[in-house]
C-alpha cells in the first residue's frame, strides 16, 4: 500500500511540474495559451496546448518507466559479472533471447520478492530496458516454462512495444485534454458570476478529463492487447513455440488455482477469463493466446 500510495504521489508531482513546464515554455515562445478569448475558443492554440501537454507526460512517464518500476517493485538488479547459480542463469537465458532478436545492447536482468507468478519488461529504449521477474515465477515455473515467459517479454524490448504505447497514449491524451476543455467552456458558459465561472471551468476540466481518459483507456488497451499476441509469437520465435505454449499453459494452470475475486492475475498482465471488462484489459485471456499461437 505505502508504495503505491507513493507513486500516485509522485505521478501527480510529475503531472503539474510537466504542465508548469510546458506553459512556461509556451509563453516564452509567444504561443498564447490562453485559448479563451472574447471571440470564443481559439481551436488552434488550444490543440497546441493539448498536443505538448498530451505528449510531454506520456515521454516524461516512459524515461522514467524503468526507474519508478525498479522503486515500486523493489527489484534487485543482477550483476551480470558477479552473478552465480540461478542468477546467472537467469541473466544468460535473457541475453541469449536478446541476441537471438538482435539486440545489440543487453536488457538490464532483475527480480523482486513477489508470490504472484509475474514478468514485465520496461524502459525507455532498448538500450536501457529493464526484464524483471518475481520469485514466485521462478519457484513456480519450470525451466521451459520460464524461458517461454521471458521470451515474451524480450520481444516486448525488442518490438519497441513501451516507445509505440507512448507514442499512442501522447495521441490519445492530446484529444483527452483537448475536448476535455472545450466541453468545460460549453458547461462554464451557464455561470454569471465571473469568479464562479473559472472555478466551474477548472472543476470541469478535471470531471471530463477523468471521464475522456476513462474513455481513451479502451483505444490503448485494445492495443495492448494486440501486442501481447504479437509478442507471443516474437516469444515462439525466441524460445521455440512448444516453451511458449508451454509457459501460456502453465500460467492458465496457475491461473485456475488463484481465487480472481480476491486477487488480480498480475503474470503477463493476463486475465483467463473473459468478461465485459475485457474493454479495460491491457491483456487478452489466455485461452485466446493459446489458441491463437497453436
Amino acid at each position: 500500500m505505502g508504495k503505491r500510495i507513493l507513486l500516485f504521489i509522485l505521478t501527480n508531482i510529475l503531472v503539474i511540474t510537466t504542465i508548469t513546464i510546458v506553459l512556461t515554455v509556451l509563453n516564452v515562445l509567444g504561443i498564447n495559451t490562453a485559448y479563451l478569448g472574447a471571440g470564443g475558443i481559439d481551436y488552434v492554440a488550444l490543440f497546441i496546448l493539448s498536443a505538448v501537454i498530451g505528449f510531454s507526460g506520456s515521454i516524461i512517464s516512459l524515461a522514467l518507466s524503468r526507474v519508478m518500476a525498479k522503486k515500486m517493485m523493489g527489484v534487485q538488479v543482477i550483476d551480470p559479472d558477479q552473478s552465480t547459480g540461478r542468477e546467472r542463469e537467469l541473466v544468460e537465458k535473457v541475453h541469449r533471447l536478446s541476441r537471438s532478436a538482435g539486440m545489440i545492447h543487453m536488457p538490464e536482468v532483475g527480480i523482486y520478492q513477489s508470490g504472484e507468478v509475474n514478468a514485465f519488461a520496461t524502459g525507455p529504449t532498448k538500450k536501457r530496458s529493464l526484464v524483471a521477474v518475481s520469485t514466485g515465477l521462478l519457484q513456480g515455473m519450470d525451466e521451459d516454462a520460464v524461458e517461454g515467459v521471458l521470451a515474451h517479454e524480450v520481444a516486448h524490448v525488442a518490438n519497441g512495444d513501451m516507445v509505440t504505447m507512448t507514442l499512442l497514449q501522447g495521441v490519445v491524451n492530446t484529444f483527452v485534454v483537448f475536448f476535455a476543455r472545450i466541453a468545460a467552456a460549453v458547461v462554464s458558459r451557464f455561470v454569471q458570476n465571473d469568479g464562479l465561472r473559472m472555478v466551474v471551468h477548472f472543476g470541469a476540466i478535471i470531471v471530463f478529463q477523468i471521464l475522456f481518459s476513462i474513455l481513451g483507456s479502451i483505444v490503448v488497451m485494445g492495443y495492448s492487447r494486440y501486442r501481447e499476441f504479437h509478442a507471443d509469437r516474437g516469444g515462439a520465435d525466441l524460445a521455440g513455440k512448444d516453451k511458449m505454449r508451454h509457459a501460456l499453459q502453465s500460467l492458465r494452470s496457475y491461473a485456475d488455482m488463484v481465487d480472481t475475486r480476491q486477487q488480480s492475475m498480475q503474470t503477463l498482465k493476463i486475465n483467463s477469463r473473459a468478461s465485459l471488462a475485457t474493454l479495460f484489459s491491457s491483456h487478452p485471456p489466455l485461452d485466446e493466446r493459446i489458441r491463437r499461437l497453436q
